[in-house]
């Protein structure tokens, strides 16, 4: 009947669903926790088929995926069952499942419909990093692909180099931005294996990793001394370029960059662009969040710049297009709160940014300050290191 993505490994690496990670459950509560979501779920897909049946569309769920954040059922219409009439039942399928919204695409021969989850998870950066083995170097991690597999990004290939996060606010893509950052701390303990430099021009995205051992110098706030660092950051790629040496690598991250241009000016812009267009060769890496990433605001060249863009929620399918560069990319029915689309090479990604609370990123940076290892897996001699 319905066959759903509820295995033990769709939540890789352990079920990672806040803070319950169903491989520590006693396997009694285990059995009821998956009987409980089995009877939902096949109570929303009986409730599916019985809607669209009544409004003469008739057909089956054949299946589905259940991530952290949202159901997303395979509905296979009978023949002669018109894809546009099924599009405009959203509404009475929402109704019918008692559900704020559906989402309807059509993927092949089937009907996807999108349900939310009553109780979202957010996905934890710490123990979905725990299960990470054979990690490239400079590779942060994301979150969770739709398939349920960590999703990880290594910013030395040359389809990456530099990365846009993007969205409106509540969107998670400053949350999404900490979780980079820390992740690369994570595995690049030393300053050896990496620097970072962050840019934080409202002083909120970066304050509490003030002391991250990997910080080439502390976290700048001010623009001007933000303009500054960019200069000096350009020279830094020069002079690597000259004495052919990319090593170790700088991560720049970039909070509110629309901010930083249209304070920083002309310089800023001309500063960031030169960096953009050759920095990767040098081992300099630029990740930058903003809301809306329009050539107007922050200039054509640093947009035509970020090879990769991670886009979550924004306002109007305009500015869906003018964030990914993809007209369709849906982002403006994206959930939020962590929930994105990857663009890149050429192709579209949905996934679940992991989560990282301040907590955590306050342990982290004073471990790592005092030179400890807050996750064994990632540490030399550990378990994640052959």
């Amino acid at each position: 009947m319905l066959s759903l993505r509820l295995e033990q490994k769709f939540y890789h690496p352990a079920d990672v669903m806040g803070g319950l990670q169903l491989g520590q459950l006693a396997p009694g509560r285990v059995r009821r926790f998956r009987g409980h979501m089995r009877k939902m779920l096949e109570f929303q897909a009986d409730r599916i088929e019985t809607v669209l049946a009544q409004h003469k569309a008739p057909g089956r769920v054949t299946g589905g995926t259940v991530t952290p954040r949202w159901v997303r059922f395979q509905f296979l219409p009978a023949l002669g069952s018109r894809i546009s009439k099924i599009r405009g039942l959203a509404e009475e399928l929402a109704t019918a499942l008692d559900a704020p919204n559906v989402r309807i695409a059509r993927q092949g021969a089937a009907v996807q419909i999108e349900v939310p989850r009553e109780n979202p998870q957010p996905v934890r950066l710490l123990p979905l990093m725990e299960g990470l083995r054979d990690v490239p170097p400079v590779t942060a991690v994301l979150g969770l692909a739709e398939d349920g597999a960590p999703l990880l990004i290594r910013l030395p290939s040359p389809d990456v180099a530099h990365i846009l996060v993007a969205g409106t606010t509540g969107s998670g893509k400053t949350a999404l931005l900490r979780t980079m950052v820390v992740s690369l701390a994570l595995r690049h303990p030393r300053r050896a294996e990496m620097l970072l430099v962050l840019i934080d021009p409202k002083g909120r995205a970066f304050a509490d990793m003030a002391p991250l051992p990997q910080l080439s110098r502390p976290v700048v706030v001010r623009v001007e001394e933000a303009v500054e660092t960019l200069a000096s950051l350009v020279r830094l790629m020069e002079r690597r370029d000259r004495m052919a040496d990319n090593a170790p690598p700088v991560v720049v991250g970039i909070d509110e960059l629309t901010d930083l241009m249209m304070v920083g000016g002309a310089r800023a812009e001309r500063e960031l662009t030169r960096l953009l267009q050759r920095g990767r060769e040098a081992g300099i890496h630029v990740v930058a969040a903003t809301q809306k990433p329009t050539a107007a605001v922050i200039g054509s060249l640093v947009k035509a710049n970020f090879p990769v863009r991670l886009v979550g929620k924004v306002t109007s399918a305009e500015d869906a297009r003018v964030a990914s560069g993809w007209r369709g990319s849906g982002a403006e029915r994206l959930l939020g709160r962590g929930d994105f689309v990857a663009v890149a090479e050429g192709q579209l990604l949905r996934f679940q940014a992991a989560y990282v609370d301040p907590a955590e990123v306050a342990q982290v940076a004073t471990m790592l300050h005092q030179g400890g290892a807050i996750l064994p897996l990632l540490t030399p001699g550990g378990r994640g290191e052959k």
